[in-house]
């Protein structure tokens, strides 16, 4: 069973010009462990499609299935504990909270969630070591670097053990360099500890890194190119 199905999916905004179909009917599946890549113009709605598969935003019609489960049956209430607890956010910008360390902002969501301090602290510290931030837990997200800040912001995604992280953006705001060794950190994860990752991506040379790549084109997904 795929770890993501999705099926039919649309979605249309209300405009005062009239009704807006972003999402025209989009099929596509993805497996545990994989990191898939989805490429694309902008206007073609690959964030729209993000913003979905996150439970973030509802589509107009369509059915999108995590292990089976149709999270878009579920009450809001209960989208929300899912969408807390099975997936992880990572965005252009980092969005970390300023008068928080970084320990403090991977341990957020953990927190918000109700887990036990201490446990959620030792997890949130073995993230951070292992992303080569042990020495700047400390530290506020102005005091780190970018490439440091969208580290934490990894944390952060990791700290409740999500089946899938998504990923909008991710290097977009880096440079090249510090791209690449943000990229490479997320293949490290994958590998090391079976992280599914699908990355929105203007990113050519990492999409091509990925283990399959989608193409967005108005609206349809079309598989590897």
């Amino acid at each position: 069973m795929a770890l993501i199905r999705v099926r039919a999916l649309r979605k249309v905004f209300q405009t005062e010009a009239g009704p807006l179909e972003v999402l025209k009917g989009i099929d596509m599946e993805v497996e545990r462990g994989e990191i898939v890549s989805i490429v694309g113009t902008s206007g073609v709605g690959k964030s729209t499609l993000l913003h979905i598969l996150g439970t973030l935003d509802r589509p107009t019609s369509g059915e999108v299935f995590y292990n089976g489960t149709d999270v878009f049956a579920l009450d809001d209430r209960a989208l929300a504990l899912f969408r807390n607890r099975k997936i992880g956010f990572v965005f252009q910008f980092h969005h970390l909270l300023p008068e928080f360390t970084a320990l403090e902002n991977v341990m957020m969501p953990a927190l918000i969630a109700g887990e036990p301090y201490q446990q959620v602290r030792e997890r949130a510290l073995d993230l951070l070591e292992s992303l080569g931030l042990g020495g700047r837990v400390s530290h506020r997200p102005g005091e780190l670097s970018g490439g440091e800040q969208q580290r934490v912001a990894v944390a952060r995604a990791l700290v409740m053990r999500p089946l899938v992280v998504l990923a909008d953006e991710p290097t977009g705001n880096l440079d090249t360099a510090t791209g690449r060794e943000l990229f490479a950190l997320l293949k490290r994860l994958n590998r090391d500890r079976g992280i599914t990752f699908l990355i929105v991506t203007h990113n050519t040379e990492i999409a091509q890194m990925c283990d399959r790549r989608l193409r967005m084109v108005d609206g349809r997904i079309f598989n590897d190119y």
